[in-house]
């Protein structure tokens, strides 16, 4: 394999892809890569946020958030944290995500909003929307954004992330359907979102590792990870979730079983938008907490 080169669709095709991404995620053999500057991302997890009955734990979910933001910064106090990413003065968006199999966790929508406001914000500043993001007021003048979303597997991008949960600041998602949705990045140049997002949070409390079909959902491939992955880089953050949803299938499986679509718009956010890193020789995993049964 070349040294520090992009993971591409060709390679996910061939196959190649998994000695690519262990070797991203897992020391450079040559050490060459280590020269290079590499984005940070955090993982964090918890084994007690879900309990017996599979309720999401209110208090777990914002001290995982505290702790992923503080080590994000390199901060010791939340608060000291979120006055780096937010001012009083902003206008913020929160941009969820609303499909009812798997949503944005409200415990995780009040967490941010809750830090948000620590940060001397005033609620009727601040705003939790998905699919009206276009037009709500706030969102239309919004001076800040943090992008949550759930990780799981989506029939035309292949995977939902951080990208793709833009989309709906568009009044046409579905021309951004074409190519495996390669186009999604473009979103991120338009004025109503460029250069706001503060920060992206996807939740991996509950990840889908696989489906068929556009509106498939099947909760026998719906995994419990019970974790956050937070980062300044949306690109590095769908990188590492899209390798986790193949790791999570080939244990499931004990095979990589094909989705729909492979994520190429990951890469094409990368190498032609220019909106992160892709490739995962470049990208710091910081593991936070609870790791039995990680996988990355």
């Amino acid at each position: 394999m070349k040294k520090n080169r992009t993971i591409t669709r060709r390679d996910f095709l061939r196959g190649t892809a998994y000695a690519a991404f262990a070797a991203a995620l897992g020391s450079s053999p040559s050490g060459e890569a280590k020269a290079e500057e590499k984005v940070k991302v955090v993982l964090i997890r918890d084994e007690n946020i879900l309990d017996p009955q599979g309720r999401i734990n209110q208090k777990i979910v914002q001290q995982m958030l505290d702790q992923g933001v503080c080590e994000l910064l390199g901060e010791e106090k939340p608060a000291q944290a979120w006055r780096r990413l937010i001012k009083p003065k902003d206008i913020v968006g929160i941009k969820s995500n609303a499909w009812h199999y798997l949503p944005t966790p409200p415990e995780l929508e009040e967490a941010i909003q809750q830090r948000v406001v620590d940060a001397g914000v005033s609620k009727s500043n601040i705003a939790i929307d998905d699919r009206g993001v276009l037009n709500h007021p706030v969102f239309k003048s919004s001076t800040a954004l943090i992008n949550a979303r759930p990780l799981r597997t989506h029939h035309w991008s292949g995977i939902g992330g951080c990208i793709k949960n833009y989309i709906m600041f568009v009044s046409t998602p579905w021309l951004y359907h074409s190519d495996a949705c390669s186009p999604l990045a473009s979103i991120w140049g338009k004025a109503i979102v460029k250069g706001k997002t503060r920060l992206n949070i996807l939740s991996l409390i509950r990840t889908q590792f696989y489906n068929r079909g556009a509106h498939h959902f099947d909760r026998r491939f719906v995994s419990e990870y019970k974790g956050l992955l937070i980062g300044n880089d949306p690109v590095a953050l769908d990188a590492v979730g899209a390798r986790l949803l193949q790791l999570q299938r080939i244990a499931h499986f004990g095979e990589d079983r094909p989705l729909d679509m492979t994520p190429k718009h990951i890469f094409v956010a990368d190498e032609k938008y220019k909106l992160g890193v892709s490739d995962l020789r470049r990208i710091e995993v910081v593991k936070l907490g609870w790791m039995e049964g990680a996988l990355i």
